[in-house]
């Protein structure tokens, strides 16, 4: 069991957002629904709370209302092996969302995701500052990150 679960607030729409994440997501389940009863701030019947898998990795979410709501502070980072893999959760996660740059987006539920090729954490800390800042500086004109680009720039090609 992981020591630390990440818990996500939404407003009124847990059911919904929980099964777009799992059905993104390979390996993914949801593992308990809570509804509310008699007391609380939600209508009888209504989902309360939900724990659900995404890759293994536990999560946990509430129907909390309006008063928060997600924002770039904190983001999920997805470690693609890929171009397709990378080209798989872009174009996914951002449907109805926001594009942003360096790899991130907001999904339709205003949780932030960065989608990284797990090549560029060794690419960015190359002990070659001239590499690392060649494809820092590729990066940062992307909006979703391209390996073939990124490998160009880490090479001198571009």
């Amino acid at each position: 069991m992981n020591k630390i679960t990440p818990s996500l607030w939404f407003d009124n729409n847990i059911e919904e957002a929980v099964n777009f994440y799992c059905s993104i997501f390979k390996n993914s389940e949801i593992t308990s629904v809570s509804r509310y009863g008699d007391a609380g701030f939600g209508k009888k019947g209504d989902v309360l709370a939900m724990s659900f898998k995404l890759n293994e990795q536990e999560f946990q979410a509430i129907n909390g209302g309006p008063m928060y709501q997600f924002n770039p502070a904190v983001s999920f980072s997805i470690d693609c092996n890929d171009q397709k893999e990378v080209d798989y959760y872009w174009e996914k996660l951002s449907d109805g969302g926001a594009i942003e740059q360096c790899g991130w987006l907001r999904d339709k539920y205003g949780l932030s995701w960065q989608i990284v090729p797990n090549i560029l954490p060794k690419y960015l800390m190359d002990k070659d500052p001239l590499k690392a800042n060649r494809v820092m500086q590729a990066m940062l004109k992307m909006k979703k990150l391209e390996i073939d680009v990124l490998k160009n720039a880490y090479d001198g090609m571009i």
